[in-house]
């Protein structure tokens, strides 16, 4: 059964008919899971439902949910931690997106700056009564991440990550330090985001893509990352990919990072992330996040490999993922560049949604089956996923079920769930965080829409839940950090930085406590010994004699903890061939981590090593050896060609994906003879063609010169691809890439061109000019014309609107969207609410979106991929939401589709949605044609103020059209 509490928030329903509702509810409803099964379906029970019961959520039927607190003690929560006492530290986001919300939806209770809430139960009764003000300080501006480590308290606010420091303990900040500094996304949902204890006793902390970011660590090393993004806010209005931070390497996108607690070292450890919301670690020190994507289905929940590449942008940020899109890719393996060398896997396809906090459970308070369980939430889908993390090779497999949602099932719609009044949608999981007394602690974002910079509930309403045993009461353990038997007890905390403290109250007593740390080498929970193992390796010179012990341990997992260990307290990591022969391929991943950047001469034993145990299978296990390699590919190649001998014809799955890791100049010529061979698999002509094509040098080029004139159609056509488009990035200054020809002028395009002329002349009659223009209009050529000239400031006001009602039924789709930017639009005004309230025909919606959206959107197999796919749309929108995206496309641009209109020095104009930003600009219009415009050959390139996307009116589109699109898309039975 759920557990079932009612808000006393008084506007949510009236007394006496939630009176009846409650009765009703308990008398009539339950849900249930099979017993000891995470990934049991929920049974198909549809509940009696009622807009007012906000509260309840579906949890498996050995734990209950209580609603813990609510506001008004705090308000719009972003995220949260939980102190050793068990408090919940809340860090609000009043003062959210002010540029984008009109005065009157503000919250009336805005403060000068956003604050941290501390929040507490302190009579054990299950429920919060108590709520104070931490800090309410201007610096915090939507503040996305807090840490409670102590009496430290890191609050994550772009563009700092801020310390205070409460010395007295009265719960109020003594002293503030902005420890780094730097970071983009001022008030952006894709910036700084919040900071946990390693197992390490470092700091690990992301930051999402709102670049760009430029920090100085407190050691004087500088982070420089950026890529071709300013989406999403007036404040970010330069950004760039291909820049080289201290350690000479080029970061871009987001980024998962590591520091010491002082603010020295910091590190990147993953990146090209799009918006991981949050870096959760594992007490073997396996990292892991969820990201969000540009489309409504390629969401991702992932193990981060450490150095990992996770393929949002090209590897040097100068290029969206569409702009990338190799023929025949799925959205989902374009979107993070599966197919790309060097890029991580991408872990599970959560599908449509937008993932925030994140968290591993290691406690065993809720019940054994739950140890071990990944715990991420889905605001967009009202959902926790869980997942049990199965070693698989060097990497994992990542198998989601619905844990906690505020729908009976998850994973499945209903017509009638799309309605105004259903306000289960609006539960919003904005973190997930573990108590130390082991219960779950979920902060809801409670509103209408998730996504988008937006937010429609004007009373700032949030909540947090607290998920525990069912007929189980858990405490709070009382915290003895004075004595080693304590501090031992605190370690075993299930709450991440709780057990921090045990962490650096045993590290600073030293050798003296290795025999009680060393008994926790056989405790029964495994993470308790992880743990240990940590702690040992700093302890002193004896502490790091047990774990070097501990690399021939018969326990793979303490084979790899101790390798871990070691590796974090020497300048080099030890040991490296011997434990690049481990029999466990997550220790040989470890391995290949370890030696990126270690000198050829020192890693060439391990490198050959992992090559030799290869088993041409692991993706994981391959992008390893990838890491190992850097800087050395060709070296390492060698010894491949050695280790593997086969003409390039017959080559064995370990030469293949090898070659195509490495892809060094060296095999440049095998590659040419494997891609160009009819006696090859296609799939593997593929591999090879792309391999060549990730080779920067001119013989690269050249030899994808002569496969395009292959007598094998798949070869020539994907050869052809990659000449297209490496012409405008890593090859555009290897070859002379002038078209041959020069396009011809038709009789037709001259004809608009004399017109033009007549519109363009102040001395001609306005009648006259105006008479032009309309035959210009309805022209495909003139509509273009037409366009560039208002964009150019050469067609007046007057003339413009005597064109409007043509110009938007032009028989080029690309000219009446554009001209949605800039000619004046006449009809009638849509209203969201009203056309809510109207039935949809889904039969006459599909009509509707074929006629009008196909030759943008994608739904199912129907339509193209210029605009977003909208097939799992009805997993992110109600009805409500989808159809203010749909009325007004402007309000809420999806990222990596906001319009460019860009003016040569030639004056020629050019409209879309920018793919690539280098050397080369490269635009995609609402036809799918790319237009190629040399940087330097660029007058003016403007942000567009309005979405590409045209307003229903411009279509013609009434509201029962509307009705009907919305009933199709959302899947109305």
């Amino acid at each position: 059964m759920f557990s079932i509490t009612v808000p006393p928030f008084a506007a949510r329903i009236s007394g006496f008919r939630s009176i009846i509702l409650i009765l009703l509810t308990v008398l009539f409803t339950g849900i249930r899971w099979s017993e000891g099964d995470l990934n049991a379906p929920r049974k198909s029970v549809l509940p009696l439902i009622s807009e007012g019961d906000t509260s309840r959520l579906y949890v498996p039927d050995d734990l209950e949910a209580t609603l813990w607190a609510e506001a008004p003690m705090f308000y719009n929560p972003t995220n949260m931690d939980i102190d050793a006492k068990g408090r919940v530290w809340i860090t609000e986001a009043v003062n959210y997106r002010d540029f984008n919300t009109k005065p009157a939806q503000r919250l009336s209770h805005k403060q000068k700056g956003d604050r941290v809430m501390i929040l507490e139960d302190r009579d054990g009764d299950g429920k919060a009564e108590s709520s104070k003000v931490f800090v309410e300080d201007s610096l915090l501006t939507a503040p996305l991440g807090i840490a409670v480590i102590g009496n430290k308290v890191i609050v994550s606010c772009a563009p700092n990550l801020i310390v205070y420091t409460d010395e007295n303990g009265d719960d109020i900040p003594d002293k503030r330090e902005v420890i780094l500094t730097g970071f983009g996304g001022f008030d952006h949902d894709h910036s700084l985001h919040s900071l946990v204890t390693g197992p390490d006793g470092k700091y690990y902390f992301n930051t999402g893509n709102a670049g760009p970011h430029h920090v100085k660590d407190k050691g004087g090393w500088t982070l420089r990352s950026g890529s071709l993004y300013t989406g999403g806010t007036p404040y970010n209005k330069e950004n760039h990919g291909n820049q080289k931070s201290d350690d000479g390497r080029v970061w871009v996108g987001g980024m998962a990072l590591r520091m010491n607690p002082d603010g020295t070292g910091l590190k990147v450890l993953g990146h090209n992330f799009r918006n991981s919301f949050e870096v959760c670690l594992d007490s073997y020190g396996n990292m892991w996040q969820n990201d969000n994507d540009d489309q409504v289905i390629t969401c991702r929940v992932s193990f981060l490999q450490e150095n990992g590449n996770a393929g949002y942008f090209s590897a040097d940020g100068t290029r969206y993922w569409q702009a990338d899109r190799r023929p025949g890719q799925d959205i989902f393996t374009t979107h993070w560049h599966q197919e790309d060398p060097g890029v991580m896997p991408a872990g599970d396809n959560s599908g449509a949604g937008s993932p925030t906090g994140i968290v591993f459970y290691e406690g065993d308070a809720l019940g054994k089956k739950y140890r071990g369980t990944l715990l991420s939430c889905e605001a967009g889908r009202n959902v926790i996923f869980a997942y049990q993390p199965e070693k698989t090779g060097a990497g994992f497999n990542l198998k989601r079920s619905d844990l906690i949602s505020s729908f009976p099932q998850a994973s499945e719609r209903y017509e009638w769930y799309e309605t105004d009044g259903d306000t289960r949608k609006w539960f919003r999981p904005s973190d997930i965080s573990v108590g130390p007394d082991g219960a779950l602690y979920i902060a809801d974002w409670y509103d209408p829409i998730v996504g988008g910079h937006g937010m429609k509930d004007t009373k700032g309403y949030g909540r947090i839940y607290r998920i525990t045993p069912k007929g189980k009461k858990l405490t709070v353990p009382k915290t003895d950090l004075s004595t080693t038997e304590g501090l031992i007890a605190a370690l075993k905390n299930p709450a991440v930085n709780v057990r921090a403290l045990a962490f650096n109250g045993l590290r600073e007593k030293g050798e003296a406590v290795i025999e009680p740390v060393k008994k926790l080498l056989t405790a029964e929970n495994p993470f308790h010994q992880a743990r240990a193992i940590w702690l040992l390796a700093q302890l002193g010179e004896k502490g790091k004699v047990e774990v070097v012990k501990l690399l021939k341990s018969t326990n793979a997992s303490h084979r790899l903890t101790a390798f871990r260990a070691l590796k974090a307290i020497e300048s080099e990591a030890p040991f490296l061939a011997q434990m690049a022969a481990d029999p466990d391929a997550a220790v040989r991943r470890e391995v290949g981590v370890a030696l990126r950047d270690v000198p050829f001469e020192r890693a060439r034993e391990g490198i050959f090593q992992l090559v030799k145990k290869y088993d041409g299978k692991d993706p994981w296990m391959l992008e390893a050896i990838g890491t190992a390699s850097d800087g050395k590919e060709e070296k390492v190649y060698a010894y491949v060609r050695e280790a593997y001998k086969a003409d390039p014809q017959n080559w064995t799955a370990q030469r293949a994906n090898l070659a195509w890791r490495l892809h060094p100049v060296g095999a440049l010529a095998e590659l040419k003879i494997r891609a160009g061979s009819a006696k090859v698999a296609a799939m593997e002509r593929r591999k090879a063609l792309t391999a060549i094509g990730f080779i920067k040098d001119k013989k690269a080029a050249e030899a994808m010169m002569d496969l395009s004139r292959s007598d094998l159609p798949d070869v020539a056509s994907q050869a052809s691809w990659w000449l297209n488009f490496r012409k405008t990035n890593d090859w555009a200054d290897l070859l002379n890439w002038e078209e041959a020809t020069a396009t011809v002028m038709t009789p037709a395009y001259r004809k608009m061109l004399d017109l033009k002329k007549v519109v363009a002349d102040k001395n001609q009659p306005l009648d006259q000019r105006i008479a032009a223009a309309k035959k210009m209009a309805a022209d495909q050529n003139g509509g273009n014309i037409l366009v560039d000239m208002k964009v150019q400031g050469q067609l007046q006001d007057t003339i413009a609107r005597s064109v409007s009602e043509i110009i938007f039924k032009n028989p080029d789709q690309n000219v009446r969207v554009v001209a949605s930017q800039f000619f004046p639009k006449n009809g009638k005004v849509l209203k969201v609410d009203f056309i809510s309230r109207m039935k949809g025909d889904a039969g006459n919606g599909k009509k509707v979106f074929t006629n009008n959206c196909a030759s943008c959107h994608k739904h199912g197999t129907d339509g193209a991929d210029i605009g977003p796919d909208l097939t799992a749309i009805h997993k992110k929108f109600d009805k409500a939401g989808l159809l203010d995206a749909i009325i007004n496309p402007s309000a809420s641009m999806v990222f990596g589709y906001e319009a460019y209109t860009v003016t040569t020095k030639k004056g020629e104009s050019f409209f879309g949605f920018l793919l690539s930003d280098g050397a080369n600009v490269v635009l995609k219009d609402v036809s799918g044609q790319r237009h190629t415009i040399k940087a330097d050959q660029i007058k003016t390139r403007e942000k567009m103020e309005h979405s590409l996307m045209p307003e229903p009116t411009t279509l013609g589109l009434k509201e029962q059209d509307l009705a009907d699109l919305t009933g199709y898309l959302l899947g109305f039975k």
